[in-house]
């Protein structure tokens, strides 16, 4: 299987500051495995988007991926109770 390239939003990058060191290394690691497989078990697609999510913990990471050029773009990380409001 090809690997995926991992791409994160800038707005993204600045969420995972704000995250506990110690939790922060748990969930930058599942984000790293999403290279070698974008749908993991545990993953859910989000309804009605084509989007994905994984969670650590408390945290969740929302993403899409682009199977043709072999792209994983995370667009959001956040606490379970802030992730999903727009």
């Amino acid at each position: 299987m090809a690997k995926y390239e991992i791409s994160v939003k800038k707005s993204a990058i600045k969420e995972l500051e704000n995250i506990q060191k110690k939790e922060l290394q748990k969930l930058v690691k599942k984000i790293q495995a999403l290279s070698e497989e974008p749908r993991p078990q545990g993953s859910q697609k989000l309804s009605r988007k084509e989007q994905y999510r994984i969670r650590q913990g408390d945290y969740r990471a929302i993403y899409s991926i682009d199977d043709d050029n072999l792209n994983v773009y995370i667009i959001k990380v956040g606490h379970r109770k802030e992730i999903y409001r727009l």
